[in-house]
């Protein structure tokens, strides 16, 4: 496996980049073009002062200056269609890139990566994007054409030409010392800003919270404590790339300054013309823009560079995962084979060796004290958490021999915390099906009980329901969340804590809920602590100590001493449920 490490790597990369090596080869050359056409002003120099005032033709100097015209023209329509076309491989890029980057930010948190982490993966593409319609590019397109220059002036004089290649030389050895003065240091930015930016977007989730008790100034002094971190190595590596950006413009100025010099000592002592010296002035200027433009943008070229190599990583980790045969929808069993889970971002074990076989029309309760796995045990039922050991089968196949669309055909889930879209409620139990059959969410809506209170809504389906889900409140967003797990008769419904914030008309929709997927021969999954969400289930679990408990009849589990955890916990166990 080592050994097709790096090949992988090689060919997914080339993916990344496919389709934009002609148009990168084809930006190369018009580079090249433009910088031949940019020795006009040099060449309209040297023929002004040693043709056109020598000889005083006045024909000479207008035909020159038509013909000077007439090549700068060219210039600046190559340099606008070299700019046009540089912001379009970044919209190409982009419209390219960034779906499969939002697709592995969707992943990221499910191994344990913060929001602001995995929101990174969006950013990449827009500073690659917003990078490719700088300045920065073409610094590094004209960069390879200074020996053009350097030529130039070498044949004017030896001298010239030593010198100019002598200031191009130092410039370089500075941008060389740019790139790995600030190369750990970009890399400290930008974990200081995704630290920054987790605080930020931790503050703004749980505005609720700060605001009633109180602590929000103490939230705010620990975003202050980190954006302070952020912006001391912001400004160091801004210091960096500043003070080597001056030192190479002064640089390049007493460049010049030389060169007149020297071209003037030249010019007495009778081996340069008058207009060599402004011709050399001109096209060494000319040839040593490129790195004084290329340090200027340094800190872009870096911060493009790493972003670049992040969403090749992601193209990378995309590609590893190939897509599966489709399989007919389950039917008839789910089976948990002795399956150990860790936390993804610690690599704690929170489950150990569970396991226990479902058939269809059973339903099975989920009970035991807090923290003791029943949350890590619905992740790894379906999918959100990788497994460590053993597996989940769904009619004998593994979650994974299922591409994830096929399998949330299969799955309904309605997480402790329900999690509703900006969208319309229809578009959020429809899942954003494209063309949904209203039918169906009408179907789903009634199976939980909730469409009498959807269609009292003043714009009923086509209710938008806001950030966060605020135009509704929680126990009608728990009841819309079930409907969204029930839409399409999904073979597996899984629900943690259904019932946390309904009341007494919403439990019995529930219980209906959970008796008409039985019927219809489907398996129900009920994570509760409240008695009355295990009215219509006849299997009960109990997990514990990240372990699973006990298993069997509600009845026998229920009213079993054995089963009974510590006094402290015995109230979760020891629920007396009607038949």
């Amino acid at each position: 496996m080592g050994t097709n490490k790096r090949p992988l790597r090689r060919q997914d990369a080339a993916k990344l980049i496919s389709g934009f090596r002609g148009i990168m080869l084809f930006l190369f050359l018009m580079s090249g073009v433009i910088n031949i056409l940019a020795l006009t002003g040099s060449f309209y120099m040297l023929q002004i002062y040693d043709r056109a005032l020598t000889g005083g033709s006045i024909p000479t100097l207008i035909a020159l200056s038509v013909l000077a015209i007439g090549l700068y023209l060219f210039q600046g329509m190559f340099d606008v269609i070299r700019s046009q076309v540089l912001v379009r491989v970044g919209a190409r890029l982009d419209k390219k890139v960034a779906p499969l980057a939002h697709s592995v930010a969707i992943d990221m948190p499910r191994f344990g990566f913060s929001t602001a982490e995995s929101l990174e993966r969006g950013r990449d593409v827009d500073t690659v994007r917003g990078f490719l319609g700088s300045q920065g590019p073409i610094a590094l397109f004209d960069l390879p054409w200074m020996p053009i220059y350097l030529i130039f002036v070498y044949l004017l004089h030896p001298y010239l030409g030593g010198l100019t290649l002598g200031g191009a030389v130092v410039l370089g050895i500075l941008t060389l010392a740019t790139e790995l003065m600030t190369r750990r240091l970009s890399t400290q930015t930008q974990q200081a800003v995704i630290t920054r930016n987790a605080i930020a977007d931790s503050n703004a989730r749980n505005a609720d919270i700060l605001k009633a008790m109180g602590f929000a100034g103490r939230a705010v002094e620990r975003f202050n404590a980190a954006n302070d971190e952020h912006l001391q190595l912001q400004t160091r590596t801004n210091d960096i790339t500043g003070t080597f950006g001056a030192i190479s413009r002064v640089l390049r100025m007493l460049l010049q300054s030389a060169l007149l010099g020297l071209g003037a000592y030249l010019t007495i002592q009778g081996e340069l013309s008058a207009g060599a010296i402004i011709a050399s002035s001109v096209a060494s200027s000319r040839a040593l823009a490129p790195i004084d433009l290329a340090i200027g943008n340094w800190k872009g070229v870096v911060a493009a560079r790493q972003a670049f190599s992040r969403l090749r990583e992601t193209v990378v980790a995309l590609a590893k995962a190939e897509e599966p045969m489709a399989l007919p929808a389950p039917t008839s069993t789910l089976k948990v084979e002795k399956i150990t889970v860790a936390a993804p971002a610690s690599g704690r074990v929170l489950l150990s060796e569970a396991g226990f076989e479902l058939k269809a029309g059973d339903a099975l309760g989920v009970i035991g004290p807090s923290a003791g796995g029943k949350t890590t045990l619905v992740r790894a039922l379906t999918g959100v958490w990788p497994v460590l050991r053993g597996s989940v089968r769904l009619d004998d196949a593994e979650l994974t021999q299922w591409s994830d669309e096929d399998l949330g055909r299969c799955i309904g889930y309605l997480p402790q915390e329900v999690a509703l879209l900006d969208a319309t409620i229809g578009e959020n139990i429809s899942r954003f099906a494209e063309n949904p059959d209203p039918r169906t969410i009408i179907a789903a809506a009634n199976a939980a009980g909730v469409h009498e209170m959807i269609v009292r809504l003043p714009e009923g389906y086509k209710t938008r329901i806001g950030p966060q889900g605020a135009v509704l409140s929680a126990g009608q967003r728990q009841r819309i969340g079930l409907a969204r797990a029930l839409y399409g008769d999904p073979f597996l419904v899984i629900l943690d804590e259904p019932n946390s914030n309904l009341d007494s008309d919403g439990e019995t929709a529930l219980t209906k809920a959970i008796a008409g997927v039985r019927a219809r021969g489907g398996i129900v999954i009920v994570v509760a602590h409240r008695p009355s969400a295990l009215a219509a289930v006849d299997l009960v679990a109990v997990v514990q100590n990240g372990r699973l408990a006990g298993f069997g009849p509600k009845d026998e589990i229920i009213s079993s001493p054995a089963q009974a955890p510590s006094k402290a916990n015995r109230r979760t166990t020891e629920m007396r449920v009607p038949a």
